[in-house]
């Protein structure tokens, strides 16, 4: 057995897997997160390890790792993984194995590091995952979160305008600002323009600045957002509701960094960041006639989504705390049976919702917790006292949460299954989940029936 850990492509051997005899892939083992993210071992025919220990094959420093955590053995036309009884297990998809045969595009989790198997003549496309679970105040451990942190990252430091797309309360003015913090215009101004909170015969003003005289009430010039950002960042929150009419006057201003104040003769010219968020469907505001394509490919230069927090649950605990810790509140605050409660609603309202919800808590004790709508497909909602859920209450606390989880996931795919006509591929895109660990729970609630690919 030899060494062949690379930091980029190979020549030398490497293992096949065959699929369905329509030939073979030769792979490659891609860490995806921590110290050594980056870093390739190719898959000779052969046996390796993986772990702490100097004399793995592929040695990762992550301190949740067993010196001897993980054995590969590759075969012609197979992979096998075999845990080596590590202290904190092994994981695929969120599942914990003993033995497993790989396939290409599987992502393996050893304590907090991540390993994908993919092809050796394929430049891996799946981001490398940023080592924060902090960009300024949005917060996340999860893949999602770290993946975006790590394109946030690399838009922050340049000069190009940024359009954040993403359901309410996901967090957008938070991204924004993180955005100014870590930019080059950190010293200059933050301006936020709130489109949906201005009245549509105040925008122009608001946006551009008026002159003296120009309308009923302007009693003396006044600069406008851009013009007080100059030097800095102006973030116009909820772009989509811009009215049509105004919007060929902020094309220009993208344009030509130029505006022209209302009433006022000539133009002026400013040196601003533009970053925009909506949580509106763009393209179909633009097939409908409410918005302009050339506008909107001017605003998203360059483009960020951010995810609701029911696509990344396992968040839900460090977000939780750092309320707490904002709020100056011990993580004691909250007891485990609600923190048990919390984990199985769907959170529509995202992580604006579950500050409200913590802070409420804390404030009026566990056992207040508000009145929350019902979770799609009829989940029991936290503290509904339905009959459900005050027999789970009863449980010893591991076995309610289990229930509790187990209700809410059964729920969840039956909502999920229901709006995309029993697609499974659909599904699993919409839930940003694999394919193969949404059959597996599928079939843990006897859901798979009668679906299509």
């Amino acid at each position: 057995m030899s060494e062949s850990l690379e930091e980029g492509e190979t020549s030398e051997p490497t293992a096949t897997l065959v699929r369905g005899g329509a030939g073979s892939v030769r792979l490659k083992l891609v860490v995806l997160s921590g110290e050594e993210s980056g870093r390739v071992l190719s898959l000779a025919p052969g046996e390796y390890l993986v772990g702490k220990a100097p004399s793995c094959q592929l040695v990762l420093t992550d301190k949740a790792i067993s010196r001897q955590h993980l054995k590969l053995e590759v075969r012609e036309g197979r992979v096998k993984a075999t845990d080596l009884e590590s202290r904190n297990g092994s994981f695929c998809e969120g599942l914990r194995f003993s033995e497993l045969e790989l396939r290409p595009g599987i992502v393996l989790t050893l304590g907090t590091t991540e390993l994908k198997l993919v092809p050796e003549d394929t430049r891996e496309r799946s981001p490398l995952l940023s080592k924060r679970v902090r960009f300024g105040a949005l917060v996340g451990s999860s893949r999602r979160m770290r993946e975006l942190f790590s394109l946030l990252e690399r838009m922050a430091p340049g000069g190009s305008d940024v359009l954040i797309q993403g359901e309410t309360g996901t967090g957008k003015e938070l991204c924004a600002e993180a955005l100014h913090t870590e930019s080059r215009r950190a010293k200059g101004p933050f301006v936020i323009v709130d489109l949906a909170g201005i009245a549509p015969s105040l925008i122009e003003s608001e946006l551009f600045g008026h002159v003296k005289g120009a309308f009923t009430g302007a009693q003396a010039d006044r600069a406008g957002a851009f013009e007080r950002a100059t030097g800095g960042t102006v973030f116009l929150d909820e772009v989509g509701e811009l009215p049509l009419e105004l919007q060929p006057r902020l094309l220009r201003v993208l344009e030509r960094r130029q505006v022209k104040r209302v009433g006022a003769n000539d133009y002026r010219t400013v040196d601003v960041r533009v970053v925009a968020a909506t949580h509106v469907d763009l393209e179909g505001a633009i097939k409908e006639g409410k918005f302009r394509r050339d506008l909107f490919h001017r605003l998203a230069v360059l483009r960020v989504t951010l995810p609701p927090l029911r696509e990344r649950p396992e968040d839900l605990p460090l977000l939780v705390d750092t309320v707490l810790e904002r709020m100056g509140r011990p993580p004691s605050s909250l007891s485990e049976q609600t923190r048990a409660l919390l984990t199985q609603y769907p959170w529509p309202g995202n992580v604006r919702e579950l500050r409200n919800v913590v802070e409420q808590v804390v404030n009026l004790g566990d056992e207040a917790l508000p009145e929350m709508p019902s979770a799609p497909g009829g989940a029991p909602r936290p503290g509904s006292g339905s009959e459900s859920g005050g027999a789970e209450l009863e449980l010893p606390f591991k076995e309610a949460k289990e229930r509790l989880i187990e209700g809410f996931e059964r729920d969840y795919l039956v909502g999920l299954l229901a709006r995309c006509e029993g697609n499974i591929s659909r599904a699993s895109r919409e839930a940003g989940i694999d394919r193969v660990y949404l059959r597996k729970l599928l079939r843990k609630h006897g859901l798979e029936k009668d679906n299509k690919d």
